[in-house]
């Protein structure tokens, strides 16, 4: 059985990180170890400038880890590659440490999803539903055909994440 992956999508500013800060350690409390792939449209640099490791990417290194005794990091240089590809992101994660893969953003990737909206954020909540969505987590009263999550609850769409790990 492969690791199951679940993405937690929804425009920017509708609460996806401050939601998943919450929900992480409400799963390790159940025993479920979750890894996390976060994607961001913006450019960024997990190393810091003047470090040898920076030095030695910026001088051509495709690829650069460093570690130490409490963790470890590979940067991938990949100015080449037309898009980001989630399963190779993946298949980087050790599986054999983790139950789940929680995925912030990918909302076009073909991955079971929970949909975060909130009224009054960019865009409307119809653009984010699709075949995937396993649940919508919301402020809002809605009448949808999946279950409706309460955003501001973290403990409820722990729960759900846990049944629905179960369920698989």
């Amino acid at each position: 059985m492969s690791l199951p992956l679940l993405a937690i999508v929804g425009w920017s500013g509708t609460g996806k990180t401050t939601l998943l800060q919450q929900v992480i350690p409400l799963l390790s409390g159940k025993g479920i170890r979750a890894g996390l792939i976060k994607h961001t449209h913006h450019q960024m640099d997990v190393d810091t400038p003047g470090k040898d490791s920076y030095l030695l990417r910026k001088a051509g290194a495709s690829q650069v880890m460093v570690a130490s005794s409490e963790r470890w990091a590979l940067m991938c240089e990949t100015p080449d590659q037309p898009s980001i590809d989630l399963s190779y992101l993946v298949s980087r994660m050790d599986h054999a440490l983790l139950e789940v893969v929680l995925v912030e953003g990918f909302k076009d990737e073909p991955v079971p999803k929970i949909v975060l909206w909130r009224e009054g954020v960019k865009g409307g909540i119809e653009e984010l539903l699709d075949a995937r969505t396993i649940a919508v987590a919301t402020d809002q009263k809605l009448a949808l055909n999946v279950p409706v999550l309460d955003i501001n609850c973290p403990g409820s769409v722990t729960d759900f994440i846990a049944e629905w790990l179960k369920s698989r």
